[in-house]
């Protein structure tokens, strides 16, 4: 098993430089420099100014030579300096990743849960009225956009019923509340959010869920367990659910950086300070830095499941692991 994760960690490094420098470059070809930016925001500031500005962020060198300079940097931890403010891009990030943490582990733990439970029941009854109503669920899952699901709901919610709030993550006089108010008020400012969150990886996970149950309880030695007399529980619960879980458990994995990608639209529709809304803004008036450290946090992500994925598969699985 070590010596499985040890070659896994060292794939990582080629793939995760990769990254960086496809990110780098498309980031700072793209149209619209954060001095041209500053530039219209305040048309006082003139050409010398804004060369001065060029200099001072080393945008005036050649290009492999800014990203060499960004690697130094980054070997080291350092982010650099925002762009738009001066303030270091790791301190902006550290502030706003605790909102964007707690909403996507709250959605995988809700997606992990109920995902596997609908498909599993699904899977049990084919074709029955609950696989039925569970399928119509998923579709509309599925087909629904974000934002317009996120609207509709700040709609009936907060405007029409007036439930919940409908934007930040604590009220205006959150600080005068008690103990257990303050956990009531974040957790309703929360529902929505995470509701979004977790309803399209929801609907896909049981649908996988039970594709993979249906799969695995036509397998010859489910048949076998029966026939030996077997409570059904233990068939299900103990032979097949083991086998039929480890398609989800390579998908969970890969889910991670989609719910972190997510982010960036239910963070903006619902005002909440989490590092998808600070990737917004970072993107509108280009601060490179602060671009550069959301990708790489992005990358880590994104590799970080996919470690996951491997070693819980291969946890799961035996013949991964010993397999040359």
């Amino acid at each position: 098993m070590i010596k499985y994760l040890a070659k896994r960690l060292l794939m990582l490094l080629p793939i995760f430089f990769g990254i960086t420098i496809i990110s780098f470059f498309i980031i700072h070809l793209a149209p619209g420099k954060p001095t041209e930016i500053q530039q219209s925001l305040n048309p006082k500031v003139s050409l010398e100014v804004r060369h001065r500005l060029e200099k001072l962020y080393g945008l005036d060198k050649p290009l492999h030579e800014q990203y060499f300079n960004w690697v130094k940097k980054l070997v080291k931890f350092d982010f650099g300096n925002s762009f738009s403010d001066g303030r270091p891009v790791l301190n902006k990030i550290l502030e706003k990743i605790p909102i964007t943490l707690v909403i996507n582990v709250l959605s995988l733990i809700i997606i992990l849960i109920l995902g596997i439970a609908l498909g599993v029941r699904s899977a049990i009854r084919p074709n029955q009225a609950f696989d039925k109503i569970t399928t119509i669920f998923v579709f509309i899952g599925f087909a629904m956009p974000t934002f317009w699901l996120a609207l509709l709901l700040m709609n009936l919610f907060g405007i029409t019923l007036g439930w919940l709030p409908i934007s930040g993550i604590t009220s205006l006089d959150f600080e005068y509340y008690s103990f257990w108010g303050k956990i009531a008020d974040l957790s309703r400012h929360l529902m929505l959010p995470v509701f979004v969150s977790c309803i399209g990886g929801l609907a896909g996970i049981s649908r996988y869920m039970r594709s993979s149950m249906i799969e695995v309880l036509n397998q010859p030695y489910i048949y076998t367990a029966r026939s030996k007399g077997l409570p059904e529980n233990v068939v299900l619960y103990k032979h097949a659910l083991r086998n039929a879980i480890m398609p989800i458990v390579t998908i969970l994995g890969l889910s991670i950086p989609g719910l972190l990608g997510g982010s960036v639209i239910f963070e903006s529709i619902f005002a909440l300070p989490g590092i998808g809304r600070l990737f917004y803004e970072a993107v509108m008036t280009r601060d490179y830095p602060l671009i550069m450290a959301e990708v790489v946090l992005g990358a880590v992500l994104t590799m970080l499941g996919n470690l996951i994925a491997d070693i819980s598969y291969a946890y799961v699985d035996p013949r991964v692991r010993f397999k040359k």
